[in-house]
């Protein structure tokens, strides 16, 4: 997950106040308009809902990047464990095209007190004083997979994604407050694997990623699924969410890992 804006030809966009909002949610509201118009094509319509329970394994920040302390959410402070919810909205055209709209906000908290001095984003924290942190990465994500022709059991899914993501870093004291946000584009591959074993049994792999030099992004589910009925699944298993970027503006690399549950509803 890339955080930060990438300077000098790199790939993420940042705007201003208010109209990073405006953008986000006119991509929003035409991802999910062209789904809903899409679904009056012929083809199949799936409602997802994914609840899960967010742990933190690494969670390191400085800002400014290339002069900011280095601050570790999960060491230098302690990271609390979150429950984070996602939405997805997708609709299949003529058994091959794949296209979908996701919500997935998150937030995590941290807190302690610093064994050192930290200068974020030009604010001085002292060393001995407690703080709390509070890490947000919501990810809006528009989805294109084409599905390729299965071979027995087997089922197999490769696009591209459009994310939206809506970043910030806080930190609070008494007397002190400093956070640094950051909404932006960014692309990314998008892949699923599917295997049947058994009639209404499903084990898939399903996500997003992408590295480059300036940073990488993985997002990416593995699960087990079966059919409650027809029309309805239940879905339990493995989220890992992982990435960050190295820059002059910010330094981030975060690991979190998601124990989740969820429900897909097609019609």
């Amino acid at each position: 997950m890339v955080l930060a804006s990438q300077r000098h030809g790199r790939i993420a966009f940042r705007f201003p106040g208010q109209e990073v909002t405006n953008v986000k949610n006119a991509l929003i509201a035409l991802s999910l308009l062209g789904l809903v118009a899409a679904g009056g094509a012929r083809g199949q319509d799936v409602f997802e809902l994914e609840i899960g329970r967010v742990t933190t394994g690494y969670n390191d920040v400085a800002i400014p990047g290339d002069s900011g302390t280095r601050l570790s959410l999960s060491d230098d402070l302690e990271a609390g464990s979150a429950t984070a919810f996602r939405l997805r909205y997708s609709h299949l055209y003529a058994g091959r095209h794949w296209v979908a709209a996701l919500a997935a906000p998150l937030t995590v908290k941290s807190r302690g007190t610093l064994d050192g001095a930290v200068d974020f984003d030009g604010t001085n924290f002292p060393g001995g004083t407690h703080v709390d942190a509070t890490f947000r990465f919501d990810s809006y994500r528009l989805v294109y997979r084409y599905r390729f022709a299965g071979s027995g059991r087997w089922r197999f899914g490769l696009g591209g994604a459009l994310k939206v993501r809506d970043a910030a870093i806080k930190l609070e004291a008494a007397g002190l407050s400093a956070e640094k946000t950051n909404t932006g584009f960014v692309p990314l591959l998008s892949f699923d694997v599917v295997w049947a074993p058994a009639q209404g049994w499903r084990l898939l792999v399903d996500g997003e990623a992408l590295a480059a030099p300036q940073g990488r992004a993985e997002d990416v589910l593995f699960a087990v699924q079966c059919d409650l009925q027809p029309g309805l699944s239940l879905t339990a298993g493995y989220r890992i969410l992982e990435g960050g970027a190295d820059n002059d503006e910010v330094y981030t690399f975060s690991l979190f890992h998601y124990v989740v549950a969820g429900a897909a509803v097609r019609f």
